[in-house]
């Protein structure tokens, strides 16, 4: 079989394949385990606290770690001295931001979003079904989910307003030292 190619796996097309399996990971084993949960464990404990305790291992690896490596955002929420909620936003300068790949960054998103859905859809089979038990687990993973598109979101959306200040900031300085230079020589 010397000289045969063989094609190359779909996976070295991201940046960070490990990542984005680890980023996919809990997302699909928390919604796995619940929607199959329920064929194989008769306790509503179990199902509640692996399932819950897989979307927030989602949760902080999205957060904390995912998040920085195929986007370059991060966020957190404190509260001040004066009980207010603050929100904290961190992200790559615009530089690395646009270094960094599409594929890894649309996984992200997609997945981000598409386990909000899920989990929504779910949530609507346990409304039908009358299943307040099933409603409370998926309120929690679906909490955790929108807790991060909210957080991301709102941490693009900061990145953006900082990249703008920053280029009308570096535009206004460099006007006003060409003028100033212009003034200089006469």
């Amino acid at each position: 079989m010397a000289g045969m190619s063989y094609p190359e796996p779909v996976v070295e097309n991201y940046a960070n394949p490990k990542t984005c399996f680890f980023h996919v990971l809990f997302k699909a084993a928390s919604l796995a385990f619940y929607i199959l949960s329920a064929l194989f464990i008769d306790s509503f404990v179990i199902i509640f606290v692996v399932t819950v305790l897989l979307a927030a291992f989602d949760f902080w690896v999205v957060k904390n770690v995912s998040g920085r490596i195929l986007v370059g955002l991060r966020w957190w929420n404190e509260i001040n001295d004066l009980g207010e909620s603050v929100w904290k936003f961190e992200c790559l300068d615009q530089e690395s931001l646009a270094r960094m790949n599409k594929k890894d960054s649309w996984l992200f998103w997609w997945t981000l979003y598409l386990t909000a859905a899920a989990w929504l859809v779910l949530g609507i089979f346990s409304l039908i079904r009358l299943q307040a038990d099933y409603l409370l687990v998926v309120g929690v993973c679906l909490t955790l989910s929108i807790a991060n598109i909210v957080g991301f979101t709102k941490c693009k959306k900061d990145a953006k307003k900082q990249f703008q200040q920053f280029a009308t900031q570096t535009i206004a300085s460099r006007f006003t030292s060409s003028i100033q230079s212009a003034f200089s020589v006469v």
